[in-house]
């Protein structure tokens, strides 16, 4: 940066030594050196910052390419989801005119019990497991586990 040798630096002390004089050169030197650590911290400050703001900035360009790309993948999605809606209703209107039946006559009626709240459990593993489905009457239980009588 600046070209200063040891006879150059020679010469300006020995001119500071005379102009300012031996006794307040040393509290000078002191303040010149602490405005010389102040400058570099500030230019450290500064060369930090800006590379802070060029890396938002690259992840600013980062995340506008993500977004684009989910962009791309949302169309593309929905445009699927669209095929295939087309299909299906194309499907379903083909084969309510193959059979002819009116949309409500497919209507079923809830059961009687409607209301009653259906097990997760499937019944083949309530049958292999053994756990019971139905409730029992006391009498009904009596008669199943009566011993089969015995005939002389």
């Amino acid at each position: 940066m600046f070209d200063i040798g040891v006879t150059k630096l020679a010469i300006v002390g020995g001119i500071a030594l005379i102009v300012i004089g031996p006794e307040k050169l040393p509290a000078v030197a002191k303040t010149l050196g602490t405005l010389l650590g102040r400058a570099r911290r500030y230019v450290a400050d500064v060369k930090e910052e800006v590379n802070r703001s060029m890396d938002l900035e690259e992840l600013r360009k980062m995340r506008d390419t993500v977004e684009s790309a989910a962009q791309a993948v949302e169309s593309s999605i929905q445009s699927s989801a669209e095929e295939v809606e087309k299909t299906w209703s194309r499907a379903t209107y083909s084969s309510q005119e193959a059979v002819s039946l009116p949309y409500y006559s497919v209507h079923h009626m809830p059961k009687k019990r409607w209301r009653a709240k259906i097990s997760a459990t499937p019944k083949w593993y309530k049958a292999r497991a053994g756990t019971r489905t139905k409730a029992l009457s006391g009498a009904a239980r009596v008669a199943r586990f009566r011993p089969p009588k015995v005939t002389p």
